[in-house]
């Protein structure tokens, strides 16, 4: 009996080992890479990664298994030699691993390191299967992300809450965008374009979403679901009786409706669209919202109470989540932010190496108080449309991360992002990007240059 109970525990603690999601990451890399390194997690009040050695075996430890997946890719980046990105997610190790000569330990008080655009979903991810999805979220891993928007299978949730508000198949379909245009429908900005999907198309988005979730879960990556916006059909006065407001027209599209915060059906419609979501892929812990997006009209919408009753409903479905908010053009607006609660809401700088937000005066989009109370993140848009092109303002970049870092705005800088709009491309200036955090003051770029393209 001793034996069998040894058995048992031994094989659970087995499971257990092929459950680390690093041990997956590795053998994706390069089949057998798990057994040539040491896996150590530890407790830290910061994130941190250290690279070691112990006998013949490279040790990476870490706070967790995001910061542990960043120390791999350093190591293989600065160690070995070896690069992974969009290009390549796989490499052949040597046999026996350079050694780590001297201990090595990185660490970052900015806690998020946001991934993706809406458009990146509609530009480059549209069709996506589980085999890439997989490669990018081990990507994901690789370069510190742990807060990337998951919007896949949004779509699903609409049907179920639309079918559920008395909403026909074929009226759902002409509300919900085709798979090339649901970035701008999940921005507000058009409906139905592009459409009307399959039932599969539904069906296969959720399985996908559901597997895309797991994963990041189970990295300790953490979704950013799309929330409860208040947008509703454009119909949906004739078809409900709601009081609705019209933010008009984008680039000629036609524009969903606003439920406006005063009608008394607001926090019914907002909490079944959560109960929905939560149906299918659990609760989060962040949502995205960004009513009048890109010029949408906002009159005779009390933009206080809006922002008021936004956040509400998403404290009802989790007294915990954070609403994040994409800083773009004139949003989010001041008066829908100004008197939320500092901690519930995290901006997007989505420009910032361009046209920053957060307090610069040398910006074209000056905000001369930033973003309040809010906490924030520094973010590289670069690409639009999905364009190739090996460009970007490495210096610049480098320069005005550290100049909003020592600011008095620098308080409120949680992290970076990553806002693409197209991604694929012009990997050296992500990379960059995402090693930011982990580096503590200010470097050459041209030297960061020569390390990378050894």
């Amino acid at each position: 009996m001793k034996i069998i109970h040894i058995l048992g525990m031994l094989l659970v603690a087995l499971a257990v080992k092929a459950a680390s999601p690093i041990e997956g990451l590795l053998e994706r890399i390069d089949k057998g890479a798990s057994r040539k390194f040491m896996i150590e997690q530890v407790k830290s009040p910061v994130d941190f990664f250290e690279l070691d050695q112990k006998g013949d075996k490279v040790v990476i430890r870490g706070n967790n298994y995001v910061s542990i997946a960043t120390g791999l890719n350093w190591y293989l980046k600065y160690h070995a030699g070896i690069h992974l990105s969009w290009n390549g997610m796989q490499a052949e190790l040597p046999e026996v691993l350079p050694a780590v000569k001297q201990k090595e330990r990185h660490e970052t008080d900015m806690k998020y390191r946001y991934d993706f655009n809406y458009c990146t979903f509609s530009y480059t991810m549209a069709f996506w299967d589980w085999t890439r999805w997989e490669k990018e979220i081990d990507w994901m891993a690789l370069h510190g992300i742990n807060l990337p928007l998951a919007m896949v299978g949004a779509d699903g949730v609409w049907y179920n809450v639309l079918s559920k508000l008395g909403y026909t198949k074929e009226e759902i379909n002409d509300f919900v965008a085709g798979p090339g245009f649901q970035a701008w429908w999940l921005m507000n900005n058009l409906e139905g374009w592009g459409g009307p999907n399959p039932d599969s198309w539904y069906k296969q988005q959720i399985a996908l979403q559901k597997r895309i979730v797991k994963r990041m879960r189970e990295y300790g990556i953490e979704p950013v679901f799309p929330g409860y916006s208040g947008m509703v059909p454009h119909n949906a006065k004739e078809k409900l009786g709601l009081n609705v407001s019209d933010p008009g027209l984008w680039n000629g599209y036609r524009r969903p409706a606003f439920l406006q915060p005063t009608d008394p059906r607001f926090e019914e419609i907002a909490s079944l669209y959560y109960k929905e979501m939560n149906k299918l892929y659990g609760k989060a812990d962040y949502y995205s919202m960004d009513p009048f997006h890109e010029g949408g009209s906002v009159a005779g919408v009390d933009l206080d109470a809006a922002g008021k009753a936004i956040m509400q409903a998403m404290k009802k479905n989790n007294p915990k989540a954070v609403w994040v908010a994409q800083a773009w053009q004139a949003n989010p607006r001041p008066q829908m932010i100004g008197n939320l609660e500092a901690g519930d809401l995290i901006v997007l700088d989505l420009f910032a190496e361009s046209r920053p937000q957060w307090g610069d005066p040398a910006s074209t989009w000056y905000r001369k108080d930033g973003f309040g109370q809010h906490d924030w993140i520094y973010c590289m848009l670069l690409n639009y449309g999905g364009n190739v092109g090996l460009h970007g303002k490495m210096k610049h970049v480098i320069d005005e991360f550290y100049k909003a870092k020592e600011s008095p705005f620098g308080k409120t800088l949680k992290g970076v992002g990553m806002t693409m709009e197209g991604s694929e491309n012009n990997p050296v200036m992500f990379e960059l990007l995402t090693e930011l955090p982990w580096r503590p003051q200010r470097f050459d770029k041209d030297q960061w240059l020569r390390e990378y393209t050894v």
